[in-house]
C-alpha cells in the first residue's frame, strides 16, 4: 500500500477529534489527498455497531461481545475504507484503532491483552498505522469532565486508568511509531507538534 495511515489514540475527552479534523483542514491546505474516518463507526456496517456498542438501551453487553462487535467493525472498516484510501495513494486519519480495543477490552475489560490482541491483529489483517499519535491525560481530568456519557465513558475511573496505562505501555514498546502528547497542552500547540511530524512520516 502506497498511502500513509495515521491514527489518533487517548482516553475520552482527551481532544482527539479536534485534533484530528486541526489535521484534515491542514492536509486539505495543502493540497494531500486524505480520508477521515474513526472507529467504531466509520462504515454504514459500523454505524450500527457503534449504537449498539455505545447505547445504554441495549442492556448489559458481555465484554467478550463486546470485544467481538469492536472487531466486527475493524474489519469492515479496513476492508471498506482504510485500505482501498491507502492503495490509492492517500493519506489516511483515523480517530480510534486497534490499540483502543487491546487498552479497552483487554486491559479495562481484564479479558486478557495477548486474545484480545490476537483478535484485533486478525480482524484488521496485520495493518498497523504509520504514526500513531497519542493524546495523554489522566481520565480524572477528562472522562469526568463529560455531562452525558455512553456506555464506555461510564465504565468508572479505574477501567479508564487501566487502559491508559496500557496505552502508555504500548507507545513505549515501539517509540519510533508513536507520538505522546500531553493532552492539557493548547490545542495549537498541540496541532504543530502534530503537523511537525506528520511532514516527518509523509514527507508532505
Amino acid at each position: 500500500m502506497s498511502g500513509v495511515f495515521i491514527v489518533f489514540e487517548g482516553g475520552d475527552g482527551v481532544g482527539k477529534s479536534t485534533q484530528v479534523a486541526m489535521l484534515a483542514s491542514l492536509l486539505a491546505s495543502r493540497g494531500v489527498h486524505h480520508t477521515v474516518t474513526r472507529q467504531p463507526g466509520g462504515t454504514p456496517l459500523g454505524a450500527k455497531l457503534r449504537r449498539l456498542i455505545l447505547d445504554h438501551g441495549h442492556g448489559d453487553v458481555a465484554p467478550r461481545t463486546e470485544a467481538l462487535m469492536y472487531a466486527a467493525d475493524k474489519a469492515q472498516h479496513v476492508y471498506e475504507v482504510v485500505a482501498p484510501a491507502l492503495e490509492r495513494g492517500e493519506v489516511v486519519v483515523c480517530d480510534r484503532y486497534v490499540d483502543s480495543m487491546i487498552a479497552y477490552q483487554g486491559a479495562g475489560r481484564s479479558l486478557g491483552l495477548d486474545e484480545v490482541a490476537l483478535v484485533a491483529g486478525w480482524a484488521t489483517g496485520g495493518l498497523l498505522p504509520d504514526l500513531t499519535v497519542l493524546l495523554d491525560a489522566d481520565p480524572a481530568d477528562a472522562v469526568e469532565q463529560i455531562s452525558i456519557k455512553d456506555r464506555l465513558e461510564s465504565a468508572g475511573v479505574d477501567f479508564h486508568r487501566r487502559a491508559r496505562a496500557h496505552l502508555l505501555h504500548l507507545a513505549s514498546k515501539d517509540p519510533e511509531r508513536y507520538l505522546i502528547l500531553d493532552a492539557r497542552r493548547s490545542r495549537e500547540d498541540l496541532a504543530d507538534a502534530i503537523a511537525a511530524r506528520v511532514a516527518e512520516v509523509t514527507g508532505r
